[in-house]
């Protein structure tokens, strides 16, 4: 480029639509985030949803300032993103638009790197990367549900965005179907209108899935970027809505599968057999999984109606769309849901939903001796797993953890599936604890032999074990600025011979509790609280906290736990 050419500004050819309802807080630093994109967005189409706390005011004080804003004020609140945003492509005159909710940010340069990437590829839609951030209002996550530290960016579908990308159609790349976003993509605005393709109205939840899955119906020429181009919070506009996801109750799950229902039948129509495969194997993948992980921790009565609702979704797949990924272990909880009229084996789906999955004993086998998922269920089969490489089998490590004063002892069992650990032969545990927030590790990896099997006979089975001694103070660093708890995960990588490895997480031992006190340290004369506990996984995690006002935050968070632990109904 000659560095003495005029410089000629960009073409203004995007418009923004940001929709809210009740979110005066961040509303106006979304539109900005939109504005601060540059002389690309021409316009932006805030569209306010019957808000009560004066949000379009603000938004109507930002457009008398600056002439890029228009403000729409919804009469009646639709109760979901997908009305407001039809009204704002409705409103939008841009040859290309996106769609931003009011929670969240585009960071610099997203709109224009994604317009370069449709236009140098003449693509209908261009996509990049999506990161989930969790903000300070997010406050602590609750028991069992273990979420991202403050700060941390957790990226949304990351390997359809590792490298620049054009498919000539979604048929090219039917992974497409994972990302049912429609925050982190610009389309065309005329690709749109000339294929009606809109938004769910209503209160219809999960409209994502079904907006995108009209868009790949259709057939767009498609370009993917590396770049990181939406940051979504987690106290985003979905979450303030009347129809904001609530995992806790049944309806959610019930709008889950209406929604993967709807995708799968628009691809289907539309001739898109293979993308309409992959839509139900995603729900599997995603969904199933995600929901499945929690149902241990539901009454009995929300686990009933949750299996009879599965079930009934389930019983629409057909033969093909089980022996699409026979192994994969999504597909692994449905055949189990399937084949079982009540809830059944909790502590054995939740693992194997968990990820990575980890398939844990007892393991069964038929009469022939091809492997089952147990002696009540004998015809759900496991024999591809014989053949699946060894990187990818649900392989289960469990742990115990014994504290001393400032040292602790790591016990680890790898064990038997199937004889393919014998097989592969086992050398070694590489051993890493690292922090959930920064991904900082604690010193260098820690290797150990594993010895001669052991066991043979009871639930355990046989298994491989290892050692590792642990030294409080190598934790004690890192001190959060509200003095609140970081969280420490246990990574494992089991080597075998000739070199395969297959990365892991270590469950916490079944029959070892753990230890209900932190033990507690001295580090430069400060307190240092030491806590190991179990994720909603299960897998093994370790609780640090510095100073006395940490220690005070971990002690009325034991205290609002079991305050609700008492005045929750008990499960009969």
């Amino acid at each position: 480029m000659d560095p003495h050419a005029p410089h000629t500004a960009p073409v203004p050819r995007v418009g923004v639509v940001v929709v809210g309802h009740d979110d005066a807080a961040h509303v106006t630093a979304a539109v900005r985030s939109a504005l601060a994109q540059g002389p690309v967005v021409g316009e932006v189409v805030a569209v306010d949803d019957c808000s009560t706390d004066g949000s379009a005011e603000l938004l109507t004080r930002l457009a008398a300032s600056e002439p890029r804003v228009r403000v729409v004020r919804r009469r009646v609140n639709s109760g979901g993103c997908g009305s407001p945003r039809n009204t704002g492509l409705d409103r939008v005159t841009s040859p290309y638009v996106m769609f931003l909710d009011s929670g969240d940010l585009l960071p610099p340069g997203a709109a224009d790197v994604l317009l370069r990437a449709a236009t140098d590829a003449g693509a209908e839609v261009a996509g990049g990367l999506c990161v989930r951030l969790e903000t300070p209002e997010q406050g602590h996550a609750p028991e069992g549900r273990e979420g991202p530290e403050k700060g941390r960016e957790v990226p949304w579908e990351a390997g359809l965005y590792a490298m620049r990308a054009v498919y000539e159609s979604p048929a090219q790349r039917p992974r497409l179907v994972h990302d049912t976003l429609c925050v982190n993509k610009l389309y065309r605005t005329d690709f749109l209108r000339d294929h009606g393709i809109r938004f769910p109205e209503g209160r219809f939840r999960y409209g994502d899935s079904v907006f995108s899955a009209r868009v790949l119906a259709a057939g767009p020429r498609i370009a993917l970027v590396p770049n990181r181009v939406y940051v979504r919070h987690v106290r985003g506009c979905a979450e303030r809505l009347p129809s904001a996801p609530d995992r806790a109750g049944i309806a959610d799950w019930r709008a889950r599968t209406e929604a993967s229902r709807a995708a799968y039948e628009i691809l289907l129509a539309a001739g898109r057999k293979e993308l309409a495969r992959e839509a139900r194997a995603k729900f599997l993948d995603h969904e199933l999984r995600m929901y499945a992980c929690e149902l241990e921790s539901h009454d009995v009565h929300h686990r009933r109606a949750w299996w009879t609702l599965t079930r009934a979704y389930l019983a629409e797949y057909d033969a093909t769309d089980w022996e699409h990924r026979p192994t994969a272990p999504g597909c692994l909880v449905g055949r189990v849901v399937l084949a079982s009229t009540e809830p059944c084996d909790l502590p054995r789906i939740r693992a194997l939903a968990s990820r990575p999955a980890r398939l844990l004993p007892p393991y069964a086998h038929t009469p022939d001796g091809t492997p089952a998922w147990s002696a009540d269920l004998p015809l759900i089969t496991l024999e591809p797993l014989l053949t699946r490489p060894v990187r990818f089998l649900p392989l289960t490590v469990d742990a115990e953890l014994r504290p001393r004063a400032r040292t602790a002892l790591l016990r680890l069992r790898l064990h038997e599936l199937y004889g393919r650990v014998a097989q592969a032969g086992p050398e070694a545990l590489e051993v890493e604890w690292r922090c959930r927030a920064t991904g900082r590790a604690v010193g260098p990896r820690t290797t150990v032999g594993l010895g001669a099997p052991a066991g043979g006979g009871g639930s355990a089975g046989v298994f491989w074990s290892a050692e590792v001694t642990l030294r409080w103070a190598a934790f004690a660093f890192g001190r959060m600025p509200d003095g609140g708890a970081r969280m420490w995960d246990l990574r494992l990588r089991v080597r075998f011979r000739g070199g395969a490895y297959r990365e892991v997480t270590a469950q916490a031992r079944a029959d070892a509790e753990l230890p209900r006190r932190c033990a507690v340290v001295g580090a430069r004369h400060a307190v240092v609280l030491m806590e190991p506990y179990g994720t909603h996984s299960g897998a093994l995690a370790l609780r640090v906290v510095h100073g006395s006002r940490g220690v005070m935050s971990v002690v009325r968070d034991v205290l609002r736990r079991l305050l609700h632990c008492h005045s929750r109904p008990q499960a009969h």
